[in-house]
């Protein structure tokens, strides 16, 4: 299978390579990956990659094989995921913990820059306590957060599609 993986090299930080497809464990489910998200911790790793880096953390696509232990999404169930490496391939292995299904009406291409975004924008909601009468701006937060965002009890929200 292809991945993408770090040469350490500003001008080319990373380079298509072969590899072997990931052998998932037993609570972790193969997914063969339709899209994929670069998020900004991982573009300060390739400045300076440590030896072995493997990419990859926000996935979207199609679980092949579901877990041995029978956790998680069935094969043929498109979810989507947050691994802890890995993603930037066209296979990989996601702990179960770490999926959800993913509704048909939902691209894989936004989805897949939801897990690490999505994450970050809950725990802030839910840092920032009471949100109701409260103006908030969020950029970037994509439909999960406007959807929290109502789910808190703000009427009032705005989103902006294009």
């Amino acid at each position: 299978m292809k991945r993408l993986i770090a040469t350490g090299e500003p001008e080319r930080p990373v380079e298509l390579a072969e590899d072997a497809q990931p052998v998932p464990a037993a609570d972790e489910a193969l997914v063969r990956v339709e899209a994929f998200s670069v998020n900004r911790g991982e573009t300060f790793l390739l400045e300076n990659p440590r030896p072995g880096l493997v990419p990859g953390k926000d996935v979207a696509g199609l679980v092949v094989q579901a877990a041995a232990d029978g956790s998680g999404p069935a094969a043929g169930t498109r979810v989507v995921g947050h691994p802890p490496y890995g993603g930037w391939a066209e296979y990989v292995a996601v702990p179960t913990r770490s999926l959800a299904e993913l509704p048909g009406s939902v691209a894989s291409v936004r989805a897949a820059a939801l897990p690490l975004a999505g994450i970050t924008a809950l725990r802030l909601l839910r840092a920032a306590g009471a949100v109701t009468g409260r103006r908030i701006l969020l950029t970037g937060g994509e439909p999960l957060t406007v959807r929290e965002l109502r789910a808190a009890g703000e009427p009032r929200t705005a989103e902006e599609s294009r």
